[in-house]
């Protein structure tokens, strides 16, 4: 079990890569604290884990909400007594917009989402980490955010950023006993495109164009072995990267 006895965050839990990460986290022995703002989903996941022989906690987040980031974390240290594994996943698309056409209400809610919420939890999570001198933040990232023609403009730049944290983190706290790593998915079959709200056109049309030569669809437990393994003391040696699970997608271009 790699990881017996430790306590684990996971946003974005109630389905696809958060649901299973979770429960693969579990079945390795570590204690989860799921958060989602779909509070059923997240029981029904608790229910099948704690069925299975686990141990987890559900709880109502929106990560875009300082106070519910900020509950979370406080949630695993009350009832677990610590943290030892963040993992922020949750995230939502944008609608394919290129700069010409996104406005500031849905840059400003990707961002929320997809960065600032990210950098709420770890900005939680360190002083936990610090006093005990180990932690590890593992957050889920994306082909865009390294690629500018896999999503729209905002979704792009919003992982950019967080791939940008993950590194300046993963060096800041090198000597601290904290690692920071993140997971940059290919396609993957989740629910995330039902965030997606009036469809770019144009936009879609162009990133569709480098979706055309993606080999596959990846799986969400796919994604959640890669995210077992930087969390175990398997990867003590991987810091402040990317670790790109995409089928081979982008080693086209």
């Amino acid at each position: 079990m790699r990881l017996k006895d430790k306590v684990a965050v996971v946003t974005g839990a109630a389905s696809g890569m958060g649901k299973e990460i979770a429960k693969l986290y579990a079945v390795e022995g570590a204690k989860v604290v799921l958060a989602d703002l779909n509070i059923e989903g997240v029981e029904k996941v608790v229910e099948e884990i704690t069925i299975n022989g686990g141990t987890a906690t559900g709880v109502k987040v929106n990560v875009a909400e300082l106070a519910d980031v900020e509950n979370m974390i406080d949630t695993a240290v009350n009832e677990y007594g610590t943290l030892d594994i963040l993992v922020n996943n949750a995230g939502i698309m944008d609608g394919f917009e290129p700069v010409g056409d996104i406005t500031d209400e849905k840059w400003d809610l990707l961002f929320d989402i997809n960065t600032k919420g990210v950098m709420r939890a770890m900005r939680k999570a360190i002083p936990v980490f610090l006093e005990k001198e180990s932690g590890v933040i593992i957050n889920t990232a994306s082909t865009g955010g390294f690629s500018g023609a896999h999503a729209g403009a905002t979704y792009g730049a919003s992982k950019h950023a967080v791939i940008g944290l993950t590194k300046n983190t993963g060096f800041m706290y090198a000597q601290k006993g904290i690692r920071c790593n993140a997971i940059a998915p290919g396609s993957v079959a989740t629910n995330i495109s039902s965030s997606m709200k009036n469809v770019n056109e144009f936009g879609m049309s162009r990133a569709g164009l480098t979706h055309q030569v993606s080999p596959r669809v990846g799986q969400p437990d796919e994604i959640a072995k890669a995210a077992l393994f930087l969390a175990s003391d398997e990867s003590s040696f991987v810091n402040g990267t990317v670790l790109t699970v995409d089928g081979g997608w982008t080693a086209a271009f």
